[in-house]
């Protein structure tokens, strides 16, 4: 009996231990089912979630300038900031600069650009080194000037632009905006390429030739300071060339992209203020670009200003303030929703 009882005992302790068993599936398989049964929305607020950080295309490929300008610079702390933002495979490309880049952008072969106004406006146009209109591409931002820095010997007797006459000179990468700009400003002091010794040469190159006694004089087109410059001072008796403001206001009523500029005092060694002139740079995209990444670039371009100031004192001067001032390309819609978005608030 107590054999049997005990077996009973053992088999009522099965049946219960099942019981609890079958209770606990049962309402486990009631909380999955519950739980599936809340997924999709949940699942469907990720997704949502997850959306808004991401971009349309996989790509951003940013063309910019020579390695050590601030195109690059900035350039390469632009696409981490779009690379760790959307996890987007996002690089910057190294060029000739300006014409080159929007000849890129038009072929597809990028997906941003960084360019000079007064190029931006020749591929509007279709004028100098654009034999036609170039429609594809439009404009997300105007960033900051680039201001045209001719640096030459102290002792070479350069003071002013009208003494590079008979000189030889490096303007830059053939076909750069720097280059571009150059040829046009000595055009408009009535010096042409036929007066002077051209040299189509990088920044680096230009002032690795002038430590050499190759070159009188460099012009170097981009934000303050130029690194270029500032290595070329260390050891160098440098000075910089002045441009005539009254002559410069001149020829502002005939190129108004042109803007009456100062080297700040000090900026190279200077003791004076440097008159000069400048010209703003443009951030273009692909007009193939669809509205809503267009939008969240340029919003994450202007939430991450600290970033870019941080990578290039020049991107100090990049403001929402002042980002479609002198538009010279069509704007994206996406940049004009987020400026329209930004205006409301």
């Amino acid at each position: 009996m107590t054999t049997l009882s005990s077996f009973s005992t053992f088999l009522l302790s099965k049946k219960s231990l099942l019981a609890s068993a079958i209770l606990l599936t049962s309402l486990g398989m009631s909380a999955c089912s519950d739980q599936k049964n809340e997924t999709p929305a949940g699942s469907d607020t990720t997704s949502e979630a997850a959306a808004a950080d991401k971009l349309q295309t996989k790509f951003v490929t940013i063309a910019t300038g020579g390695a050590s300008g601030p195109y690059n610079i900035i350039g390469t702390s632009l696409s981490e900031i779009y690379a760790k933002t959307f996890g987007v495979n996002s690089k910057t490309q190294t060029t000739g600069a300006s014409v080159e880049n929007i000849n890129l952008l038009s072929q597809g072969k990028v997906d941003m650009a960084f360019v000079m106004s007064d190029v931006v406006t020749d591929a509007v146009e279709g004028v100098n080194n654009f034999t036609a209109p170039v429609t594809n591409i439009q404009q997300i931002a105007v960033l900051y000037p680039n201001v045209m820095q001719v640096a030459a010997a102290k002792n070479s007797g350069i003071n002013t632009l009208e003494d590079l006459r008979g000189k030889r000179i490096a303007v830059g990468d053939q076909g750069s905006g720097t280059e571009v700009n150059a040829r046009t400003l000595l055009e408009e002091f009535g010096i042409t390429y036929d007066d002077i010794t051209v040299d189509y040469l990088s920044f680096a190159e230009a002032a690795d030739a002038m430590k050499a006694g190759k070159i009188d004089a460099a012009f170097f087109n981009s934000g303050l300071p130029n690194s270029s410059i500032m290595e070329l001072e260390q050891g160098f008796d440098l000075k910089m060339v002045s441009v005539d403001q009254d002559k410069l206001k001149e020829i502002i009523t005939r190129k108004p992209y042109f803007n009456t500029f100062e080297i700040p005092t000090g900026t190279y060694g200077n003791e004076e203020a440097v008159p000069t002139v400048a010209i703003m740079n443009a951030l273009l995209v692909s007009s193939d670009l669809s509205e809503e990444d267009g939008y969240k670039l340029t919003k994450a371009l202007f939430d991450n200003l600290d970033g870019l100031k941080n990578a290039h004192q020049a991107a100090a001067a990049i403001s929402l303030a002042d980002a479609q001032k002198g538009m010279v390309a069509p704007m994206h819609p996406g940049a004009k929703k987020f400026y329209d978005e930004q205006a409301s608030q």
